[in-house]
């Protein structure tokens, strides 16, 4: 495969896992984040720092939190797209509305650049592995252009279309499973401790069971050890569970099931859990009933 270079905008749970297994591909990268010990992890890994002197791109990955930080950071006033080379690929990756990310394909060709609509999903564990799921949609060029990336960040590519947004459509489907299930883990933890359940054996039975999910298995054990350093936060789910609800309004479409969820984390964030790992929605359930999970004093 031929190796090249990449720029990484974001360098979070998700863009660090992902800059380094670009890495391990051989690609040389240069990223950039507003978090000074992220950057010293990536470095630490054998990238580079991404500045304005750093040597032209021909893509750029971008990992950013949502729309606003996407346009800033690609196409703001000190946006780094301008780093690309001439046809290079934009590979965009936050979780975005669909009509944003065809305003952003526009923009991107405009300046004579392939953009490529692709929300990722998988976790921080598989995009260190190189393992993600990526929902893409965007023209050819964009997708030759991104082929070598992809190959290194993705075990599966799903090419949705061939024009920007749906990808961005399809990530909101998997959001919205993604938010209800982990809202419905913590209801089901917190019922089990009102039932005097040992929740280690409630993750061992359900996890063979017809009731279990990925988002089950994988968040019921950060209950069960106490452990709310966030992989994903809490607030997050407000963004994404809203832009879902807001497709759906634009479409006439009502979500009863994925409003609630919205508003339990909204709640969850106004009571001051935000910035811990969303599997705490489980402490915020047994708090309005005063049960203790583990950990608890």
């Amino acid at each position: 495969m031929t190796t090249q270079i990449i720029h990484i905008l974001g360098l979070g749970s998700m863009g660090l896992g992902m800059a380094k297994s670009l890495l391990r591909a051989g690609h040389e990268v240069y990223g950039q984040d507003t978090n000074a010990e992220r950057l010293a992890a990536f470095t630490a890994a054998g990238g580079a720092v991404l500045t304005r002197e750093s040597p032209a791109a021909q893509v750029l990955v971008s990992v950013v939190l949502n729309a606003d930080q996407t346009r800033a950071a690609l196409f703001g006033k000190d946006g780094w797209a301008s780093g690309l080379m001439p046809g290079g690929t934009i590979i965009s990756c936050a979780t975005v509305a669909p009509a944003f990310a065809i305003e952003m394909q526009e923009i991107a060709g405009d300046r004579g650049l392939a953009y490529l609509d692709a929300p990722i999903s998988g976790g921080a564990i598989k995009a260190a592995e190189g393992k993600l799921s990526i929902m893409a949609s965007g023209t050819a060029a964009a997708f030759d252009g991104a082929a070598g990336a992809l190959a290194a960040m993705a075990e599966t590519v799903h090419r949705l279309g061939d024009a920007a947004g749906p990808g961005s459509a399809m990530k909101a489907v998997n959001q919205l499973l993604a938010g209800v299930h982990i809202a419905a883990m913590g209801e089901a933890l917190a019922f089990a401790t009102s039932q005097g359940l040992d929740l280690a054996r409630v993750l061992d039975v359900i996890r063979v069971s017809a009731g279990t999910s990925w988002m089950f298995e994988n968040r019921a054990p950060h209950v069960i050890e106490a452990d709310f350093a966030p992989r994903s936060s809490i607030d997050i789910w407000p963004k994404d569970l809203g832009i879902v609800t807001d497709i759906a309004d634009g479409a006439g479409l009502d979500l009863p099931l994925t409003k609630t969820a919205l508003e339990e984390y909204r709640a969850a964030s106004a009571a001051g859990m935000g910035a811990m790992d969303d599997a705490a929605i489980t402490r915020h359930v047994a708090a309005r009933a005063r049960l203790r999970l583990p950990g608890d004093d």
